[in-house]
């Protein structure tokens, strides 16, 4: 007997804050990286304070924020990561609500290597006449210290941020699934008998940034 085909209708799973984050922190990177290139410093710091910004917003919306960007809702255990990706080449369609197993941890990875690329940054110096507003706090050996990890660390960035846009052509063409269409339009097809997920208020969220970005503003006027 020929099985029925489950109906996969539109639902709102991304709720406006979380892709504002996304695509602001890609458009924040790529300033980043044109500024530090071209030697825009004040620019480049602008954009590091924004990302600082950002990220205190995310993990503060990771815990009070809607469902799908909740830590404890898309972290799974790492197993339960691999035994994903060992089904990368199953075409089949997208029925996670949120991010993947797998999509989970990277999306953790990179939070934590942008925090880094923040953090050093604060501390260090370019050797000529720009300077981190904390590089004075530590001395001149330990900011060269963090000048370096500021740039290795940014290796590591540009590498996950790779990979993870490597992993997304690749559920494209092996699984058949649009990751970016989500993130853009904050819907996916799944199955009706789906629950949806609780969305929360972006005026919350417009708050919980305006706090996190005066606390930078705070911050560092007070530590610089």
């Amino acid at each position: 007997m020929q099985r029925t085909r489950e109906l996969m209708l539109p639902m709102k799973v991304w709720d406006g804050p979380v892709r504002l984050f996304h695509w602001g922190i890609v458009l924040l990177v790529i300033t980043s990286f044109v500024t530090q290139y071209e030697g825009w410093m004040q620019l480049h710091f602008l954009s590091g304070y924004t990302i600082l910004a950002a990220l205190l917003f995310r993990l503060v919306w990771g815990f009070v924020g809607s469902d799908t960007a909740r830590f404890g809702r898309f972290l799974k255990s790492p197993v339960a990561a691999v035994r994903y990706l060992g089904r990368m080449g199953r075409r089949e369609p997208d029925t996670v609500v949120g991010h993947n197993p797998a999509g989970g941890w990277m999306v953790l990875v990179l939070l934590l290597l942008l925090a880094v690329q923040v953090g050093t940054g604060l501390f260090s110096n370019d050797d000529v006449n720009a300077r981190g507003p904390l590089a004075l706090r530590v001395g001149k050996a330990m900011s060269d210290e963090f000048s370096y990890w500021h740039a290795v660390n940014f290796w590591l960035v540009a590498t996950a941020i790779t990979l993870h846009v490597a992993v997304v052509g690749a559920y494209a063409v092996l699984k058949g699934q649009n990751l970016v269409r989500p993130m853009v339009t904050g819907k996916k097809r799944l199955p009706g008998r789906t629950p949806a997920p609780r969305l929360r208020s972006p005026l919350l969220a417009g708050a919980i940034f305006v706090v996190a970005a005066g606390l930078v503003w705070v911050a560092l006027r007070l530590l610089a």
